[in-house]
């Protein structure tokens, strides 16, 4: 299996969103806030298509790359994910270099609250995504999807109905 940025991110939020995710269970079509998202994605840079490429290597696909600056740029609707989010552009970092793509840096732009973040992946970086890889093929190949852990951001989140309604009792 080949694993996304994506993968990455459900694995800082949540391990059973991951392994939904992973095992073809898609909620986000039906989420307000992954449109949005969209939206702002599309949106908030329309001068960018003329300098920067969006590019795909190895399952990713990040939202900007600057051929000359080798700056991978990934847009967000929120910081309340920050981590996630910085790790998933780690990962791009590292599938890069993998690539033959040396010396690349990362910004986490949040138009919408006028941020920008620098990302740089570390040797220690490295070696937490070598095994955060383990991890993430372990819970996506696994038969058993893990249990619901409540946090605060599940209400938000996509698969909260998928999680938190139960079926009515049989009559």
């Amino acid at each position: 299996m080949t694993l996304t940025g994506t993968h990455f991110n459900y694995y800082q939020i949540c391990r059973r969103k991951l392994w939904l995710f992973a095992n073809g269970i898609n909620m986000e079509h039906t989420n307000d806030m992954v449109y949005d998202g969209k939206l702002i994605h599309e949106g908030s840079y329309p001068q960018r298509s003329e300098r920067y490429e969006e590019i795909s290597i190895e399952g990713i696909k990040v939202d900007f790359f600057d051929t000359k600056r080798r700056v991978i740029h990934e847009i967000k609707r929120s910081d309340k994910m920050e981590k996630a989010h910085e790790w998933q552009v780690k990962y791009y970092i590292y599938v890069f270099e993998r690539n033959g793509i040396e010396g690349c840096t990362g910004l986490l732009e949040y138009p919408t609250i006028r941020q920008t973040i620098p990302v740089v992946l570390t040797d220690g970086d490295r070696d937490v995504i070598k095994e955060m890889e383990k991890e993430i093929k372990n819970i996506i190949e696994s038969d058993n999807c893990p249990s619901i852990e409540k946090k605060r951001i599940c209400k938000s989140c996509s698969y909260y109905d998928f999680c938190f309604t139960t079926e009515p009792d049989e009559i």
